[in-house]
């Protein structure tokens, strides 16, 4: 096991944890974003946890943001805030609300999020500011593929490319679920490639816990000019603990505290 998989094992431990200890929240599409987490983080970012303010940092919009599990762990794990805070998610009070909430100042948090298909606009705006300022900072957008089907995702999409906002990479967390079902039965989304490149992404499509293919996603990202990118990742929803993957009751639901050894152990 390669370091980048000890660190997502060690994220997976602190995201179920926390959600069981807080009772609530949301377990599948938490677990399913570690593995593009810990390559950004630990692998792509220009970022400093000590100087979490620091103006030449990447920034990462959370856009699909009831998985704050997984960003808050990240940056826990990634030396933000003591891990032992993550057992306050939730909690009265705590900075790890349900949903990213900038108003706790949380460090490494870049903005609120939770209100669906508005992530995009918020990272095209750091981005394209960044540009304007001539200042090196890329920006990364997490969606989920439930969002695609969100009318201000293609506003945004539109007005990226018009721009030729180069620094902006989204990324899309293609797990095929919803808290209502399959996204096809929902409202069908594919061809999402073909749909993005239409209008005017870079689009590349990876296996979402391939971290080989993450990283090498990301520097294509990097290297792309004059227009966007977008990774569509394909994920497994609750990826880690077989016995809930690819079950879309675990949208919203968590491990109890008498569940959560078996839990942990799926992971080791």
């Amino acid at each position: 096991m390669t370091s980048l998989e000890e660190k997502a094992r060690h994220i997976r431990r602190l995201i179920l944890t926390a959600l069981a200890e807080a009772g609530s929240g949301h377990t599948g599409g938490s677990l399913d974003l570690v593995d593009i987490f810990t390559v950004l983080y630990f692998d792509h970012l220009r970022h400093d946890p000590q100087h979490p303010d620091w103006e030449g940092r990447d920034k990462v919009v959370l856009s699909i943001g009831h998985t704050a599990p997984v960003l808050y762990a990240t940056l826990a794990a990634a030396g933000y805030f003591p891990e032992e805070e993550m057992l306050t998610l939730r909690k009265l009070g705590s900075r790890l609300q349900g949903h990213p909430s900038y108003e706790f100042r949380l460090p490494g948090l870049e903005t609120s999020s939770g209100s669906l298909g508005q992530g995009l606009g918020v990272a095209l705006g750091m981005a394209l500011a960044a540009k304007m300022d001539n200042k090196p900072n890329r920006v990364f957008c997490i969606m989920g593929d439930g969002e695609q089907q969100e009318g201000s995702v293609w506003e945004s999409a539109m007005a990226a490319a018009h721009h030729q906002v180069d620094n902006l990479c989204a990324i899309i967390d293609r797990n095929r679920l919803q808290i209502d079902g399959s996204t096809e039965k929902v409202m069908a989304i594919d061809p999402l490639r073909d749909k993005w490149t239409a209008f005017g992404w870079y689009a590349i499509e990876i296996d979402g816990h391939d971290m080989s293919q993450i990283k090498m996603a990301l520097e294509m990202a990097d290297n792309e000019k004059d227009k966007p990118t977008v990774i569509i990742a394909d994920t497994i929803m609750g990826k880690g603990v077989k016995s809930i993957e690819n079950n879309n009751q675990w949208h919203g639901k968590v491990p109890t505290k008498e569940q959560l050894p078996a839990f942990l152990k799926e992971l080791s």
